[in-house]
């Protein structure tokens, strides 16, 4: 019985965070180099405010977000978007291409760094890690929701546990070095908000592509306090590897993967491979969870005309993503980074942060109840 409700209680609060973190992980913070680019290249305490901040907007938006689609049972992002815009609904599509963009730069991201990861710890022909990381996303996706759940969920206990011990591995053996990076540091205010916002928005674009796991949501409690946890689930490991990595500022802040530099510092070479293979399933994560999103937005339109996505076309469209994903890789990761994120991020911001924290706020105060919305 205690079981059971351990169960639910999981899946009605923490699921949501575990899986958006899964999403975020390799575009957002498995590298290091992410954390650099948007916090660390500000200053150490500069950069640690942004993240706050960040993660306050990311429980704001997820906790609307979240309401709003038990509201309404929009458990993919056409339909949620469909029924914030409703009567202006065609809008929804401005969100689709913007994500459909972020997809293919993430699992280029993903690609670049699944054939990285193995070329560096084993020695392996890149294209053995980009096959490999093709084979497991197909699989998940063939076999759908609940086993992508699972997976995202199990994995998310792992990779907590690896980052707790890579922070307490990194605190013994430069732990003086971290507290002289916090404690000598200014704070750029003006920078703060900038970068907060700019890492929290597209990051953000994960949340609509995760509604899936709503369905577990039945209370208003229940709907927002898993958008409330989803902040701090999804930036905790990122936290750790943040002070982690200011033991090495200045210099790191110009290498192209940060986790290599702190891992060579750290000297275990059995810990070493455990980073790596953990790091290597976040990509499969990250990668799973984004076309997993498409596919569930296309079985929904397949069902609003009374028929069911074939099974097949699942792992189909995930190759086909990921193949497009492989060849942008060729782009240097740094690059891809710098120049991809930027580009489309305050689009998010402007197509589904401020919608849903306006018109989206504004619906789910005026009723308590699914109401509806759209055609």
């Amino acid at each position: 019985m205690r079981s059971s409700v351990r169960s639910r209680f999981f899946q009605k609060y923490l699921l949501p965070g575990c899986i958006f973190q899964s999403l975020i992980i390799a575009g957002g913070y498995g590298t290091g180099r992410e954390l650099v680019e948007f916090f660390l290249s500000l200053g150490p305490l500069t950069g640690l405010l942004a993240m706050g901040l960040a993660t306050l907007i990311w429980s704001a938006v997820a906790a609307s977000s979240f309401e709003l689609a038990r509201l309404t049972r929009s458990y993919d992002y056409r339909t949620f978007f469909i029924r914030l815009f409703a009567p202006f609904h065609r809008l929804w599509f401005v969100f689709e291409v913007l994500y459909i963009l972020q997809a293919f730069l993430v699992l280029a991201v993903v690609a670049a760094a699944a054939g990285a990861i193995l070329l560096e710890t084993f020695g392996v022909p890149p294209l053995v890690g980009v096959v490999g990381m093709m084979a497991a996303i197909g699989f998940l996706t063939l076999r759908g929701t609940p086993a992508i759940e699972r997976f995202l969920a199990s994995w998310s206990f792992v990779l907590y546990a690896v980052y707790g011990a890579f922070f307490i591995l990194c605190w013994t053996h430069f732990g003086d070095e971290i507290a002289t990076g916090l404690s000598g540091s200014v704070v750029e205010v003006s920078l703060v908000f900038k970068n907060g916002v700019g890492y929290a928005g597209y990051n953000l674009a994960m949340i609509p592509a995760i509604l899936f796991c709503m369905r577990h949501s039945e209370t208003r409690t229940e709907a927002l306090g898993a958008g409330v946890l989803t902040g701090p689930i999804a930036m905790l490991p990122g936290l750790l590897f943040y002070i982690a990595m200011v033991g090495q500022y200045p210099e790191i802040v110009g290498e192209e993967v940060p986790a290599n530099v702190l891992l060579e510092l750290i000297g275990s070479r059995g810990f070493q491979v455990t980073f790596q293979v953990v790091l290597f399933g976040t990509l499969v994560e990250t990668g799973a969870g984004l076309v997993h999103a498409v596919n569930e937005r296309l079985a929904a339109t397949y069902a609003e005309h009374d028929r069911e996505m074939p099974d097949r076309l699942r792992p189909v469209i995930a190759i086909g993503m990921l193949s497009i994903g492989a060849v942008s890789a060729q782009v240097g990761l740094m690059d891809l980074i710098a120049r991809g994120y930027g580009t489309i991020t305050w689009g998010f911001v402007v197509i589904f942060v401020i919608p849903v924290l306006t018109l989206g706020v504004w619906r789910i105060l005026k009723s308590a109840r699914a109401l509806p919305f759209g055609p």
